[in-house]
């Protein structure tokens, strides 16, 4: 069966749900491809930087999750071998882009408050591309189903193993040699942190604790396994036990945390990236095809801006395509038609504005996370040494990183 789509974004993750609402505000219809049969919330929840939130109102959903997730007042970075406060710093700070904004937020919450915006019918589930062709001006999606979608866009948006940045020519992510730990835990009753973005460091593991609300804590553990560690991750409660044994010396509230996480609130995965140069001569865009999210940058987590930077892809890349479709959606669909013709260099030059858009803001936010993530997460006397010293400068990084602004969804 084949069924035509002018634009068809693979992947209904921050990306692909995000890319989907921007072009919806801009009055044009797409069609979401998930292979999973409902929205996947893996990780959790995510800190949402100033960049983020600036996105989220270009979407029209910013207030709507502002009101589900208290507002992170600062952070305070410790060692866990002293068990001191190595730097504490104020998110009231003003940026260029106006005052920081930082939350937690619940990644299930996030993808609903997305989706829900959607037009019925606009996800479409168990839907798993498995090989792209070429037809003409059009690009057809074979689905594991049999069902061939034909496409005038085809936008990918499905991860870190994209089937759609593999045809435009990437090489698999590669892996940090680190692994994260990611959990929520739900409290039945308030659970008393303040809204602080708590951060510990020492001895070749990096640990986080930051609440979502007063009832929910997000909590992070990266760590760089041995083979023989690598097998705890088939076994959730000697995981979890090992987690505890290596946190060092950590508030015995953040240990409660961790204590008090069910068995399937937590989940490890190995940490991987793109290598940053591959942006500058790789093909973010080709023709009517695009990546965006972890199909276009999986980076490590160390400064927080996996999720947000996700954000800002779906509304540039929902701006710039909506400024080529705009022009051309009285036109018709034929393949040889001049119309045809004209509305495809429209959309290849739109989705390169995009790319030109993405591609240097995509290679320093990998660039600066492995960076931070290499020297947070060193072991040895002289890095834990200099780690104290690096920790402000770190730190900052993240309000730094978070001080962007991607622009309103209005087109010319």
């Amino acid at each position: 069966m084949e069924v035509e789509a002018q634009v068809v974004i693979v992947g209904a993750g921050i990306a692909g749900l995000a890319t989907s609402l921007g072009l919806h505000r801009l009055g044009i219809r797409s069609l979401v491809l998930e292979s999973s049969d409902s929205l996947r919330t893996t990780g959790f929840a995510f800190s949402t930087w100033t960049n983020a939130w600036k996105a989220l109102d270009a979407l029209g959903i910013g207030d709507t999750l502002r009101r589900q997730h208290e507002t992170l007042h600062g952070n305070v970075t410790s060692s866990t071998i002293s068990e001191l406060p190595i730097f504490e710093m104020s998110f009231k700070a003003r940026g260029k882009n106006g005052h920081h904004e930082v939350r937690c937020v619940k990644r299930n919450l996030l993808l609903e408050a997305l989706a829900n915006e959607l037009p019925s019918g606009t996800i479409r589930f168990s839907s798993k591309v498995v090989s792209i062709d070429e037809s003409g001006y059009f690009k057809l999606a074979h689905l594991a189903d049999g069902t061939i979608l034909k496409a005038r866009v085809l936008v990918g948006c499905d991860g870190v193993n994209s089937v759609v940045a593999k045809w435009l020519g990437f090489k698999q992510p590669a892996f940090t040699g680190r692994s994260a730990i990611r959990g929520r835990t739900d409290f039945k009753s308030p659970h008393g942190f303040d809204p602080i973005f708590m951060q510990f460091f020492g001895n070749g593991i990096r640990s986080g604790v930051i609440p979502c609300d007063d009832k929910t804590v997000y909590w992070y553990y990266t760590w760089v396994p041995s083979s023989q560690e690598k097998e705890l991750e088939e076994n959730p409660a000697q995981l979890k036990q090992h987690i505890l044994s290596k946190l060092g010396k950590t508030p015995d509230k953040v240990r409660a945390v961790i204590e008090n996480t069910e068995l399937d609130a937590f989940i490890s995965s190995p940490l991987r990236y793109r290598h940053p140069w591959e942006l500058l001569w790789g093909n973010i865009s080709k023709g009517n095809v695009c990546v965006a999210g972890d199909a276009l940058h999986p980076m490590t987590p160390d400064i927080g801006q996996g999720g947000c930077s996700a954000l800002e892809d779906g509304v540039v890349l929902a701006r710039c395509l909506g400024e080529a479709l705009s022009k051309s959606s009285r036109q018709g669909m034929e393949d040889k038609s001049e119309e045809g013709m004209q509305e495809h260099k429209k959309i290849e030059v739109g989705l390169k504005k995009y790319a030109n858009e993405r591609k240097w803001r995509s290679f320093d936010l990998i660039s600066t996370g492995y960076v931070v993530g290499f020297l947070q997460g060193s072991e040895g006397k002289i890095m834990t040494f200099l780690n104290k010293f690096l920790a402000p400068s770190l730190v900052l990084l993240l309000l730094k990183k978070a001080d962007f602004d991607c622009g309103k969804l209005s087109i010319s």
